[in-house]
C-alpha cells in the first residue's frame, strides 16, 4: 500500500472503464487550467471538476444517451468518509478494495489514496463512482446517515458505544484472533453483517501498583488497553491492534484494521449478489 497524490493519470488507473479525462479536456480546456489540475493541488474542488468531466463525456459522433457502461474486471471501489489515520480503510483495502479516504483535517499517515475536503460537501457524482461506504464521523450520525442513503450504494457507519446508530453490531478485539485490545465498536449497515462469538474480556496489561494482576502480566503478550491513560508501550499498542504506521494518539482513536477485514469481505460478498 502506498499514499499519493491522485493525479489525471491515477484517474485513468483507479477507473478504467471510464474514458480518457485529458483528451476531453485538451479539447476544451486552456492549458493553464490543465497544469493546475494535474497535482489536484486544489484539493477535492479540482478533483469534482475532473468527475464532471469524465461523467459527462460522450463519445464524438453519438446522439442521445451515452452508451451502456460494459462490464469490467477491477477491484470494487470503496469511499472511506471521516478516515483518520486509515484504520478502517486498510482493512477494506486488506479485503480487497481500491479505497480512497476523505477527511476535512489532513492526514499524513493515511497510507492510501487521500483526499482532504469536507465530506457534506462531497458531490454526489464522484460519491457515486464508488461501489460502497464507510463512515465514522465523529458527530452529525443523522445528515450523514441521509447522504449514505441518498447514494444508493452499501454502506456502513462506524461509532462508539452509545453513539445512535440503527440496530448495530458490536465488534471486539476477542473475537479475532491476533489481536490483544479491548475495544468495542458499533457498526451500522444496510446489508447483514455476521459477528464472531464475542470472548470473554481478560485482564489487560496494568502499571497500576493497586491492581491485583500487577506485575503478572506482559504488554507484548497479554492483552492492552490502547487509550490515552497510557497503560502499555506504543509497541505494545502497535503489536496489540496490528498497526504499525500510526502515532499513539492516533492508535487511541482508531479501530484494528482486522474488524472492517472481516466486515469488507462480507460487503463483497454482498456486493455480488446484488
Amino acid at each position: 500500500m502506498s499514499r499519493s497524490t491522485i493525479s489525471l493519470y491515477q484517474l485513468s488507473k483507479l477507473y478504467p472503464n471510464e474514458v480518457s479525462a485529458r483528451a476531453y479536456m485538451e479539447s476544451r480546456r486552456p492549458a493553464s487550467y490543465l497544469q493546475g489540475i494535474d497535482r489536484m493541488s486544489d484539493g477535492l474542488a479540482a478533483l469534482n471538476t475532473v468527475m464532471d468531466t469524465v461523467l459527462e463525456y460522450r463519445p464524438r459522433g453519438a446522439k442521445g444517451k451515452s452508451p451502456s457502461p460494459q462490464p469490467i474486471k477491477r477491484k470494487p471501489r470503496l469511499l472511506d468518509l471521516f478516515c483518520c489515520a486509515g484504520g478502517a480503510g486498510v482493512g477494506y483495502s486488506r479485503a480487497g478494495f481500491e479505497v480512497v479516504g476523505v477527511d476535512i483535517n489532513p492526514q499524513p499517515n493515511y497510507p492510501l489514496q487521500f483526499i482532504q475536503g469536507d465530506v457534506l460537501k462531497l458531490d454526489p457524482k464522484f460519491i457515486a463512482l464508488f461501489d460502497a461506504i464507510h463512515a465514522s464521523p465523529p458527530r452529525l450520525i443523522d445528515p450523514i446517515r441521509a447522504l449514505l442513503v441518498q447514494s444508493g450504494r452499501p454502506y456502513v457507519i462506524e461509532n462508539v458505544e452509545g453513539a445512535p446508530l440503527r440496530d448495530p453490531v458490536v465488534l471486539c478485539g476477542t473475537m479475532f484472533p491476533g489481536l490483544r485490545v479491548l475495544r468495542h465498536r458499533l457498526f451500522e449497515a444496510n446489508f447483514p453483517i455476521e459477528t464472531p462469538k464475542h470472548g470473554k474480556h481478560p485482564k489487560v496489561h496494568t502499571f497500576d501498583k493497586r491492581k491485583s494482576h500487577f506485575g503478572k502480566t506482559n504488554d507484548m503478550r497479554d492483552f492492552v488497553q490502547v487509550t490515552g491513560g497510557g497503560n502499555c508501550t506504543i509497541a505494545a499498542a502497535k503489536d496489540a491492534m496490528g498497526i504499525d504506521w500510526m502515532t499513539k494518539n492516533e492508535l487511541n482513536e482508531s479501530i484494528p484494521p482486522a474488524y472492517t477485514q472481516l466486515i469488507g469481505k462480507q460487503l463483497l460478498s454482498h456486493l455480488a449478489w446484488s
